[in-house]
């Protein structure tokens, strides 16, 4: 089984705790989160300080060195749209982080790729292009192709490369997450070698809290089906870590049996595996999105 990448998302400055901490220089709470994200096998520590326009690079050099003084092994995801203090991080993190994200528009790619080679770094391509979110799969292919190519400028191989689709919510944007479906089973022809991520928990933005888990588990299920090697996941959802640790094989046997079309009997399934079925069905589209789409 390939290993597969779990970027813990835990570390938000949106979240009041945390972004408390950030604000205080508090230590504390960030080194007692980023322990826990440790002790669950996270592979990278997503870093989100937000815009951080004011104080932003000291903001990252503190966060960074407070979070390696307690996981020094763990590299970091470092996540800002203040340049600036994406490169404060960079110069202060031990081993290679990853840039997370840097978006197909020429005026971020000049001013991003040249700290992915100055810092021996990986980065997040983002397919968000001149005009916004990409419509499916071939304008994803196109927004992949410029990023290479900018890429190959500076000198920076594919291995380095983690192509985000960017997914969409699930009750707004179906459409988008087959798109992104498509996508992942192309990515290899365009990009090989290159590696991809994605905001497992955007598929389930908007929907009540209690249903959210869910979709992000069933969709993973799916999207890793075609060939997503790692995604950025709630730390602690620890069905999603036996997912990803294949010990849900019954689980993933449903939802591939939906996406394959096959005749499933979902009321003689046990309840866990109805979910699985139902929701799989509410992403493809064969059934239309209620927040009551498990009661159905």
């Amino acid at each position: 089984m390939e290993k597969f990448y779990r970027i813990g998302e835990n570390l938000n400055v949106v979240t009041k705790v945390y972004g408390q901490a950030m604000k205080d220089r508090d230590p504390k709470p960030i080194q007692k989160l980023v322990l826990a994200e440790a002790e669950k096998g996270m592979d990278f520590i997503d870093v989100n300080i937000g815009p951080a326009r004011k104080g932003g690079e000291e903001l990252m050099e503190w966060i960074v060195k407070t979070i390696q003084e307690v996981v020094p092994n763990i590299p970091l995801a470092l996540d800002s749209s203040n340049i600036a203090a994406i490169e404060a991080g960079l110069k202060v993190h031990k081993g290679r982080a990853l840039i997370n994200s840097i978006m197909a528009r020429a005026e971020r790619m000049d001013a991003m790729m040249p700290l992915v080679t100055k810092y021996d770094a990986e980065m997040i391509g983002l397919l968000w292009g001149p005009e916004g979110m990409p419509r499916d799969e071939h304008e994803r292919g196109m927004l992949t192709a410029e990023i290479l190519a900018k890429a190959a400028e500076y000198g920076i191989e594919n291995e380095r490369i983690w192509f985000d689709p960017i997914i969409a919510p699930l009750n707004i944007q179906q459409n988008q997450l087959m798109a992104d479906l498509e996508y992942m089973k192309m990515l290899q022809d365009i990009a090989p070698g290159a590696k991809s991520t994605i905001g497992l928990s955007n598929a389930s933005n908007g929907v009540p809290d209690h249903l959210r888990p869910i979709i992000n588990r069933t969709y993973l299920i799916m999207i890793q089906r075609c060939g997503l090697i790692s995604a950025i996941v709630d730390a602690f959802d620890d069905e999603l870590s036996d997912i990803v640790a294949g010990k849900k094989p019954e689980a993933v046997k449903v939802v591939y049996d939906i996406m394959d079309g096959k005749p499933v009997d979902i009321p003689s399934l046990p309840k866990d595996l109805q979910n699985y079925a139902k929701t799989a069905r509410v992403i493809l589209g064969q059934v239309l999105f209620s927040d009551s789409w498990l009661e159905i």
